[in-house]
């Protein structure tokens, strides 16, 4: 009796010694895991889509239509800054999770430092070149002579947050990396509810119009900035936390390079969204002029209906970020058993947490979009039929998203910027060129689910191997001894 007490004594110290030492990304349940890095992952990512949205629905409100249709022919230059952002944000916290799981916290501090100062400096670019070419740009995206005058107010002045969200973005995701999650979250919803309160004030108040809705955002993501740069400043008890150096705030290319290679898919599959939302404006443009719909309501029904797209697809995207450094950390330390166990637990919540919103969506269209104004009866009924439509398929996307961030947090670098290319490049480009052919203005909208059924096929034919692949793995080198909290 006394050698089973003493034994349970010495398991219960080598549990807490354990908890003191050891990453909790590499014996904690994985259920916990998820929960704890995927739900401030998707209100982070929801919030994020509120920066657009909240905007949307107050200026359908106070201006109308045209003002959405202007939010919708910038919206390319936005994906382009995210595709940007997400090279350095996605790329980096992949890296610095695999070096944490290898027991290299240098490094994965010195990535962090490196982070910082490359989404500065191509935020500065992005934005000095955008606005040298701003008119010709939204042209290019669809902007008709009805559309460009608010289209000016919107865009200079989105652009001016460049710097601030990309800087934002990449701190987020090292934030959920360094194992505080709920930080990312908080600097995400001050940004937001910020957003949330200014916007009505400088557009009703001011009576700023557009402009007041585009100050707004661009206030909203430096506070975001600012609050999240602050919790890598300060310091940190846990010595385990990675924290901004003085010291290793200086450019290195070649690191830059090593953690771009794995970035790189994400920031492809967001590239490719704005030449994807190029095309779908200008088909818009062109084939909503030949029908009785008119090329205005048609960009900006759609324009609504891709927001909203936007707000399921925060479940999906969430929950693939927030299991991201539990792959990279897992599968970094060889625990190829536990990388298992998060593929099939977060595949399954995200298409089950998607598949929610969609019933939702499905079931009361013109609610929801009586949010971004009801004045305009051509706008209701054309939007109504564009929501059902477009998202017919959405609820598949969450497989997508937790597939890809799969291979690139474990660098298979090539099948995840090849899977990332497959929907909207390979699939979505396409069919908006040729649907349309036959099908007129319907062929713009129906070319989305053909994308989205085709591509989840595609993505299965890849994973289906790759998770035998990873069973084998688990069978020759056995699982890796775990402590279930």
């Amino acid at each position: 009796m006394l050698l089973c007490t003493r034994c349970s004594e010495k398991s219960s110290q080598e549990e807490h010694k354990l908890q003191k030492t050891e990453n909790p990304m590499g014996y904690q349940s994985i259920w916990r895991l998820l929960a704890s890095f995927s739900g401030p992952a998707i209100i982070s990512t929801l919030v994020y889509s509120v920066y657009n949205i909240v905007d949307q629905i107050y200026i359908g409100q106070g201006v109308g239509y045209l003002g959405n249709a202007a939010t919708t022919v910038t919206f390319p230059i936005n994906t382009l800054t995210s595709s940007i952002a997400m090279l350095v944000s996605a790329g980096g916290s992949a890296y610095a999770a695999i070096r944490l799981g290898e027991k290299r916290e240098e490094e994965a501090e010195r990535t962090l430092s490196n982070m910082l100062l490359t989404a500065l400096g191509i935020g500065l670019a992005f934005m000095a070149v955008c606005l040298l070419f701003i008119k010709p740009l939204l042209r290019l995206f669809g902007a008709t002579d009805e559309i460009m005058p608010y289209a000016m107010d919107y865009a200079p002045i989105i652009l001016i947050g460049t710097p601030a969200m990309m800087v934002a973005n990449s701190l987020a995701y090292m934030a959920r990396t360094d194992g505080a999650p709920k930080i990312s979250m908080f600097g995400t919803i001050l940004g937001a509810a910020l957003n949330t309160i200014l916007d009505p004030i400088y557009m009703f108040v001011f009576h700023w119009g557009v402009r007041g809705a585009a100050i707004a955002t661009i206030t909203s993501q430096y506070i975001s900035a600012v609050v999240l740069l602050i919790y890598f400043i300060r310091k940190s008890k846990n010595p385990l936390h990675m924290r901004l150096k003085r010291e290793y705030l200086k450019l290195d290319f070649r690191l830059t390079g090593s953690y771009a290679k794995l970035g790189i898919s994400t920031c492809v599959t967001q590239g490719v969204g704005a030449v994807m939302q190029t095309i779908m404006n200008n088909s818009l443009r062109y084939y909503g002029a030949l029908s009785p719909v008119g090329s205005e309501v048609a960009i900006s029904a759609v324009g609504v209906v891709t927001k909203v797209a936007m707000v399921m697809s925060t479940f999906g995207i969430g929950i693939a970020s927030g299991v991201q450094p539990i792959f990279g950390f897992n599968w970094g330390a060889g625990k190829y058993d536990r990388v298992y166990e998060a593929y099939k637990k977060a595949a399954c919540s995200a298409v089950l947490a998607i598949f929610v919103m969609w019933v939702v969506c499905q079931s009361f269209p013109e609610a929801i979009l009586s949010l971004f104004g009801d004045e305009d009866a051509a706008f209701t009924t054309f939007a109504v039929h564009a929501l059902r439509t477009i998202l017919l398929f959405t609820f598949l996307g969450g497989f997508q998203n937790v597939s890809v961030n799969y291979f690139q947090s474990t660098g298979q670098v090539m099948k995840a910027t090849t899977l990332s290319l497959l929907r909207q490049l390979l699939i979505l480009v396409p069919m908006l060129l040729i649907l349309p052919l036959f099908l007129g203005l319907d062929g713009v909208l129906y070319a989305t689910p053909v994308a989205d059924a085709c591509s989840t096929i595609v993505v299965a034919c890849f994973m289906i191997p790759e998770m035998r692949r990873l069973k084998k793995m688990i069978q020759k080198n056995g699982s890796a001894n775990q402590i279930q909290i």
